[in-house]
């Protein structure tokens, strides 16, 4: 299965990211080369650099590793091919405008029959791609267009959340469902089921930890991961977990949103 990387923070961050680490941390050490990509907030736009090639080969990977980007908001995937060619256009995370502002969308999963559930039709949005994921986020924004106003104020935090956690409800029967989704105001996350070490298909399908940074600095190493972070507050979200800590494993079903590094609200889809 793919794997999903997330970071909320109260103020912008230095993430380097080394895909190939993270991809062996999260159990795939061999089949994690049919694209990645990092998609960093910058307001209400989005630095987005992914790659339809496997990361190893990447020289965004340098680029990378170069340029130290910062962000309060970031999402990444790492793609194992489930539905889909590998292509730019289906490798994740995936973009769209909506309200003013960019949202940016990553699956973990595979959803069977999508085209057929009433519940996942498409209208004012559509993929450029092929995907059982980027269907799946067209789908999501055709249910919230009608909730964003246009203007800069959000729609009320809890009642996104609720649509949200019901958009996941539908997508679960058709397999697993892990995601992330951002709107540029909070980042929201779905836990379902992955594949376990042992095999199974169970949950948890993603782990969230936060953390309050010391004054003087205390970095936050992890495999695949290197966080320059300071006095401030931060929260990952990852397939599996990525230290040592107590990373809080998300429930079948549970829907987080996560704003300025915190855990704000919840729900059960």
């Amino acid at each position: 299965m793919c794997e999903l990387f997330g970071l909320s923070s109260n103020r912008p961050v230095a993430l380097t990211i080394s895909l190939q680490a993270l991809a062996r941390h999260g159990g795939l050490e061999g089949p994690h080369k049919d694209g990645w990509g990092v998609a960093y907030y910058e307001r209400k736009d989005i630095r987005l650099i992914k790659d339809a090639g496997a990361a190893s080969k990447s020289e965004w990977i340098r680029f990378l590793g170069d340029h130290r980007l910062r962000s309060t908001l970031i999402l990444s995937h790492i793609r194992k091919a489930t539905q889909g060619a590998r292509t730019y256009s289906n490798t994740q995370p995936f973009i769209r405008e909506l309200g003013g502002r960019m949202h940016v969308f990553a699956h973990n999963g595979n959803l069977k029959g999508f085209r057929d559930v009433a519940g996942l039709k498409l209208g004012r949005y559509l993929p450029l791609g092929d995907t059982d994921s980027e269907w799946a986020f067209c789908a999501l924004l055709d249910r919230m267009a009608d909730f964003w106003p246009g203007t800069a104020a959000e729609p009320d935090l809890n009642e996104r959340l609720v649509r949200i956690a019901r958009f996941a409800e539908a997508l679960r029967p058709l397999g697993p469902a892990n995601f992330l989704y951002g709107d540029g105001d909070a980042l929201f996350v779905h836990g379902d089921r992955r594949t376990q070490a042992n095999g199974e298909v169970a949950p948890p399908g993603l782990c969230v930890l936060c953390r309050r940074c010391a004054p003087e600095g205390d970095n936050i190493a992890m495999d695949g991961l290197a966080l320059e972070a300071g006095e401030q507050e931060v929260a990952l979200v990852a397939s599996v977990p990525l230290t040592d800590e107590a990373w809080r494993p998300l429930a079948e079903g549970e829907v987080v949103a996560l704003r300025n590094g915190r855990i704000v609200t919840t729900a059960k889809g």
